[in-house]
């Protein structure tokens, strides 16, 4: 009787030593090194590198579809076309009815030099305006909600025929669009990054069961479930997931860092880094990563050792 039982507890503390349940010095089934733990870091440290710049592309066209939108809705346009005679006439009713507009601020008529800085990228700099029949332009920014641009732009036809009221809707709707299909294609990027990093851990803890079958059938003979097997697997391959996403990640952050900044010459190309608060999203991709790899290994070592008996 005592041999006996000498010989289950040597049984049971050989599996749970193999199995990981010798205080963290187990999973001694599960290799700990070669092409599997190779794989899921590398994996794991590659997906984390993309998903920082594709949290990045998301929350930079994500400010820019606010930007563009907040300015443009900011201020509206008042172009004025009208023979030389009656332009400056023209001119003078259209500042008279803007300035008794309700919910907008100062209408400013553009100088000729301003003007000038308008139409030099297409006709050069030394272009000259007042030869030219320009249209006057009006400056108008809005400052309250209650502006009302269709009863301004019937007003102004009917008073001031040659000034057309330009509210940007028709440059800034197809703006805002793609900014917001940008920051979809941002997340939609996330998504897919997280599905492939599952696959591939999926396909790491594969190929480690079928390496150790010979040791799994071993644990089965001397006591071990399918469910403590598993979670070996699962804790082996969480961590490498979590450590290689959170070299990946590091290295993600760094690059972004070195990214030029934002400024008004480059406009959407020098603003992919993060700001302020936004720094720390990318440390909660090492934590998705290590639930991907939780889940995607437990699946699947469960369902190989299900289906292997």
């Amino acid at each position: 009787m005592m041999r006996r039982d000498l010989r289950g507890l040597n049984m049971t503390a050989l599996w749970r030593g193999l199995i990981g349940g010798d205080g963290g010095k187990g999973d001694r089934i599960v290799p700990p090194t070669g092409f599997t733990a190779q794989l899921t870091l590398f994996s794991a440290g590659a997906m984390a590198f993309l998903a920082v710049f594709a949290l990045a592309l998301a929350l930079a066209t994500g400010r820019l579809a606010d930007r563009w939108s907040e300015s443009l809705a900011g201020s509206v346009t008042v172009r004025i076309s009208a023979p030389v005679a009656e332009q400056e006439a023209q001119v003078q009713t259209a500042l008279s009815i803007l300035q008794t507009t309700p919910g907008v601020g100062q209408p400013r008529l553009l100088p000729q030099d301003e003007m000038a800085q308008l139409l030099e990228p297409w006709f050069g700099p030394d272009m000259p305006v007042d030869a030219l029949p320009v249209p006057a332009l009006i400056d108008l920014p809005v400052t309250e909600d209650e502006f009302d641009a269709e009863g301004l732009r019937l007003r102004l036809e009917a008073e001031a025929p040659g000034a057309v009221l330009d509210d940007h809707t028709e440059w800034r709707r197809p703006l805002v669009l793609a900014a917001n299909r940008l920051r979809m294609l941002g997340l939609v990027s996330l998504v897919l990054i997280a599905a492939a990093s599952g696959a591939m851990i999926t396909l790491a803890a594969k190929a480690a069961l079928a390496a150790n079958g010979q040791v799994i059938r071993v644990m089965r003979l001397i006591g071990a479930r399918d469910l403590t097997i598993a979670n070996a697997f699962v804790r082996r391959f969480t961590r490498r997931a979590a450590v290689g996403s959170a070299a990946g990640t590091i290295l993600g952050m760094l690059a972004v860092a070195i990214l030029p900044d934002a400024s008004a010459a480059g406009g959407f190309l020098t603003g992919l880094g993060f700001q302020g608060w936004g720094w720390l999203m990318p440390l909660s991709i090492p934590l998705v990563a290590a639930a991907v790899g939780f889940f995607a290994t437990r699946w699947a070592a469960l369902k190989m050792l299900g289906a292997v008996r």
